[in-house]
């Protein structure tokens, strides 16, 4: 499935510009290619820049790297949660209460990067394990309805986000 064909009651307008900002990308080739783009992309980020913070109380580049990982974590649960056809409602999670405990900044940028991509490796495999009729099943995170493949979307949207942040903030 790609991005512009995923309707927009399958997920809460809060992840909306994550999804649209997507070009027409299909799911499973994204995923993968994203990693890729964006590990490329942050091993040429100098390195004076993991531990700077362009505003006070703002993340580091290192600290963002570790959101991603955790992030990434949260929403592959939900969406095998979902895929299984439980129905019960799945908790947000204070982003910046994971941040604050996560020790993201005290990490090296290469353990990051090589967590981030087993990360990655094991959603790629959970997302190649659902069928089309797990895809579509839809449940309740956050307390909103999404889809398996609205989640799988809104990672690689989360990712880009960020991303993006680093060019436009960070460089």
């Amino acid at each position: 499935m790609k991005s512009n064909q995923l309707p927009i009651n399958e997920y809460a307008d809060f992840y909306k510009s994550y999804i649209q900002s997507l070009e027409d990308v299909e799911l499973i080739e994204e995923l993968e290619i994203c990693l890729h783009e964006f590990i490329k992309f942050v091993q040429n980020i100098p390195m004076d820049k993991f531990d700077y913070r362009y505003e006070v109380g703002k993340w580091t580049i290192k600290e963002i790297i570790q959101h991603l990982i955790d992030s990434e974590r949260v929403f592959s649960y939900r969406a095998l949660r979902i895929s299984r056809n439980d129905k019960t409602p799945l908790p947000g999670f204070n982003e910046n209460e994971y941040v604050d405990n996560s020790n993201g900044n005290d990490r090296n940028l290469q353990g990051l990067l090589t967590e981030l991509a087993v990360v990655r490796q094991a959603t790629l495999s959970l997302f190649n394990s659902f069928s089309q009729e797990q895809l579509i099943k839809i449940g309740i995170a956050s307390n909103n309805e999404v889809s398996v493949r609205a989640i799988g979307f809104i990672i690689i949207g989360h990712q880009k986000h960020h991303q993006k942040i680093f060019a436009e903030r960070y460089l």
